[in-house]
């Protein structure tokens, strides 16, 4: 199968600016259609998201440099291969850029490609898309255990204004049951702590991610003890049917010293491994992502002995970026015990995929997640999680962007089960 016409422009993400969709036909007359999300808050190690640089449109952040490359570099390079040779065709684009971090064609031009072809390839063969992948790639995922929700309820940092200096809080499902009832566990949790924020006088703004961003929360704790009393509410035990997971983001909050900004205080590498542990005995954790600085390789170390000890993920997000290099010197380095998967953050989807294959060879677990600051509606990383086996998807809890990840897990759900 070749392709027959490729079109690719911009359409809005959920931050309220454009990101990069392509259209694929191939001579077969199958078509996939695939948008790129970007990132608020991403780390420095990650493929560069192509922007136009132009202040009199979008404030600088319209993509059509990045439409002008597919349209004009990218299509004639790959126009003659077949698209069933998705590992080929990466392996193009990828030497078509020739940079490190995809900063000469854009990394959201590359994958938007990418993911593109690959979904007009698995509709060309009447294939679920997670089908095709596990296909393609020779995945051997254990589908009676399909990934389970990582929700975020509460968000910071970046993705929201006058909220906590960590990033996220999440209810985890630690139960390996139905999909759909461990999303209900976690979205009926979400429910509760409404209330309860709104009891301690909290707003229930929303941020970001469709989580709640409480202005005037107290301490980077709080949320802790929220969450705990929200699952409790919503008739569940903490540390039984669910858990929680933070991901700090600490590279946002770190100038030399990581500073949290909402209690005044300042803390070294140590003094914060310090003052997360006294947490570690008192919340049901299931893991920890982006507690350190993306490039304090010493204090992750440091923390991953601690966290193993207690049984707690370690989980590396904008420490890895989805980059093999990195995942690499992560394992060598005994640096972490999991790590996210963004396909955004590295460009191509054979590069994503080879990432998680390394993980899991490595005993690691996967959490396929998305992006914070301008996520789509396209449902891809659904599917990803389901071929390469992820432990978890995180997502928000609400806005359609966000939710149609958790209705095409469970519709896949549907599809295994009868």
């Amino acid at each position: 199968m070749k392709i027959a016409k490729l079109v690719a422009y911009e359409v809005l993400a959920s931050g309220g600016y454009p990101t990069v969709e392509v259209k694929v036909t191939l001579d077969t007359g199958a078509i996939g259609i695939a948008s790129v999300p970007y990132g608020a808050s991403a780390g420095k190690h990650e493929a560069v998201v192509l922007t136009d640089q132009d202040k009199t449109r979008w404030n600088g952040n319209g993509v059509l440099k990045a439409v002008d490359n597919i349209l004009n570099t990218i299509v004639p390079a790959i126009k003659d291969i077949p698209t069933e040779n998705q590992i080929d065709l990466d392996t193009q684009l990828i030497q078509l850029d020739g940079t490190l971090d995809k900063a000469k064609l854009g990394g959201n031009a590359i994958l938007a490609v990418s993911l593109a072809v690959a979904r007009a390839t698995a509709n060309a063969k009447r294939l679920p898309l997670y089908r095709y992948l596990i296909e393609t790639y020779h995945l051997e995922p254990d589908l009676n255990k399909l990934p389970q929700p990582m929700t975020v309820i509460i968000e910071g940092g970046k993705h929201a204004d006058e909220s906590t200096d960590f990033q996220e809080f999440c209810v985890v499902a630690k139960e390996q049951g139905s999909v759909a009832e461990n999303v209900r566990r976690c979205l009926e949790t979400y429910h509760q702590l409404k209330g309860i924020l709104k009891e301690n006088k909290l707003s229930t703004n929303g941020g970001n991610e469709g989580a709640f961003a409480p202005n005037g929360i107290p301490t980077n704790e709080k949320p802790l003890e929220f969450i705990v009393e929200a699952i409790k509410r919503a008739g569940y035990t903490p540390g039984g049917e669910l858990g929680i997971a933070i991901d700090a983001a600490a590279s946002e909050f770190y100038n030399g010293n990581y500073e949290l900004k909402l209690e005044n205080r300042q803390f070294a590498s140590d003094e914060l491994i310090a003052y997360y542990s006294e947490w570690l005995d008192k919340y049901p954790f299931v893991s920890l992502e982006d507690m350190l600085a993306e490039d304090d390789w010493e204090g992750w170390v440091k923390l991953n002995q601690i966290l193993k000890a207690k049984g707690i993920k370690h989980i590396g997000d904008d420490l890895t970026v989805t980059n093999i290099g990195r995942l690499r010197k992560a394992i060598e380095n005994d640096a972490i015990s999991g790590i996210i998967i963004k396909p955004n953050q590295i460009g191509t989807l054979s590069e994503t995929i080879a990432c998680c294959q390394i993980a899991n060879e490595h005993g690691l677990i996967t959490i396929t997640s998305h992006r914070g600051g301008g996520e789509t509606n396209d449902h891809f990383i659904a599917d990803l999680a389901v071929a390469v086996g992820s432990a978890y998807v995180k997502v928000g809890p609400t806005r359609g962007e966000r939710v149609s990840k958790y209705n095409r897990l469970m519709e896949i759900e549907r599809e295994l089960r009868g």
